[in-house]
């Protein structure tokens, strides 16, 4: 394996893990307030931009990964759009 398949893997290991520890702090807490909802808004339309390209150009690797991204950084947006909603 060449040393950028190393590295793009490795950086996409790295993307996909940053957000299972806040997906499920939420699972456990329901507690969103900390979040910034911009934040998360411009995430989630990152990965949705990055999946489409990865298609586009039919990347199997970027499309999986920035996958993985958008549906746990949307479950994070949706709960915090969700915030304030269920009390």
């Amino acid at each position: 394996m060449s040393s950028a398949v190393w590295i793009g893997t490795l950086a996409a290991l790295c993307s996909m893990a940053s957000f299972a520890p806040q997906a499920w702090k939420i699972i456990r807490t329901r507690d969103t307030r900390a979040l910034s909802r911009r934040m998360y808004i411009l995430t989630v339309a990152g990965f949705a931009l990055w999946t489409t390209y990865g298609a586009l150009i039919r990347e199997w690797p970027l499309i999986g990964s920035n996958l993985v991204c958008f549906c746990l950084s949307g479950f994070i947006l949706v709960m915090k759009l969700r915030e304030g909603r269920d009390g």
